[in-house]
């Protein structure tokens, strides 16, 4: 049987059209049976870092809103936990929910936000590149999980959605840790869907009203889509949610592996959409990060390929001139190739591993994605 995901449109952040939609959703993928009064529902956004909604960086706090009103509908507890970017600490994730409207909204609906900041070490028993992880603990504890993912590109793997949403799942700066563990491209999507798998989300929401393309998941522009997504099976939500940008779900990495695994589909003809059509917001000229494989130089004469591939693979270059000298970049380094000198962040390309983190988290967003003239096609 095909997994299904309901799609539906909202032009907008409106709370009450943002309900109504959502409650859509839960009706037709049968969530509301599912919950049970006094359940608590962990719900998990993208809070990659300290952003307005408006800049379409976060998953926006309204839809976050209106999900937790429809669980609550159903009589379960509603708990908000994610971990960004950078040290995990009761005080800075305190202060990042405020900087990105999510204290304020838990404040008026009653909703709990996560700031103990525990974790532990896990076994993923059917990984294939990570088999010991530290998770925090809400994922590991709470009695339903929903996945709120932002759409978006990505500077390494080049989309993110449901399964790269989970990522968060890890603490803080565990995060480079692992980026370093895994700096390919294919290992590490192998570990994102290792770590998908193991959490099972027993829904995921993708928030498509406003999207962000090019430079993602953090330094792109905002992009409306109007669309909201949602489905039990994370897979078979990003293969709607490569469809809604145009691209092939085929081209997305962690479905490839995922579809290889028997985890879910990896083509939109495998899944069955609800509600409206696909080509009702699917756009053709989104725009993809420059970040994007260069699948080419496997079709090169294999001596050719490392001097190929060392030219091709795009790099971070920092705008000096326009750098604060914060030391973020710096300390999402997994390789520690970065340091502040004179008030500005410099980076040593030769032990950098390409996993943009530095893009990521800057917050200033002056550290470019950047390739050879005669690759930036």
């Amino acid at each position: 049987m095909k997994e299904r995901v309901w799609l539906g449109g909202c032009p907008d952040y409106d709370p009450a059209r943002l309900f109504a939609r959502v409650d859509q959703a839960f009706e037709a993928l049968h969530v509301y049976d599912q919950l049970k009064s006094g359940m608590t529902v962990v719900l998990k956004p993208n809070l990659v870092m300290a952003s307005k909604p408006e800049e379409a960086i976060i998953t926006h706090p309204a839809l976050t809103a209106a999900v937790g009103k429809c669980v609550r509908k159903a009589g379960a507890k509603v708990l908000i936990a994610e971990s960004p970017g950078g040290p995990y600490t009761p005080a800075l994730i305190k202060r990042h929910y405020g900087a990105c409207g999510y204290q304020a909204m838990a404040e008026e609906l009653g909703f709990a936000l996560y700031t103990d900041c525990k974790s532990r070490e896990v076994s993923l028993p059917q990984g294939e590149r990570c088999r010991r992880v530290s998770l925090i603990e809400p994922f590991l504890d709470g009695d339903f999980l929903i996945n709120l993912p932002k759409l978006k590109t990505h500077g390494m793997v080049g989309y993110s959605g449901a399964v790269k949403n989970l990522f968060g799942a890890v603490p803080g700066l565990q995060k480079p840790e692992l980026h370093c563990r895994f700096p390919e491209k294919e290992d590490f999507s192998q570990m994102l869907v290792d770590i998908c798998a193991f959490l099972e989300p027993d829904l995921s929401i993708l928030d498509g009203i406003w999207a962000m393309e090019g430079d993602g998941p953090t330094g792109g522009s905002r992009r409306q889509l109007g669309a909201l997504a949602a489905s039990a099976s994370p897979y078979a939500l990003d293969v709607c949610g490569a469809a809604l940008t145009g691209s092939g779900a085929g081209k997305i990495l962690t479905l490839k592996l995922a579809g290889e695994r028997g985890l879910g589909p990896s083509f939109l003809d495998e899944v069955e959409v609800l509600g409206e059509p696909i080509e009702a917001y699917a756009v053709k000229d989104f725009l993809p990060a420059k970040a994007s494989s260069t699948d080419f130089i496997d079709r090169l004469p294999a001596f050719l390929r490392p001097a190929a591939k060392k030219l091709a693979t795009p790099y971070p270059k920092i705008d000096g001139k326009a750098c604060v000298g914060c030391g973020k970049c710096a300390q999402s380094c997994p390789q520690h190739t970065i340091r502040i000198v004179g008030g500005r962040a410099r980076v040593d390309l030769k032990n950098c591993i390409r996993c943009f983190c530095c893009h990521e988290m800057c917050p200033k967003h002056v550290v470019k994605v950047r390739r050879l003239r005669m690759f930036d096609l």
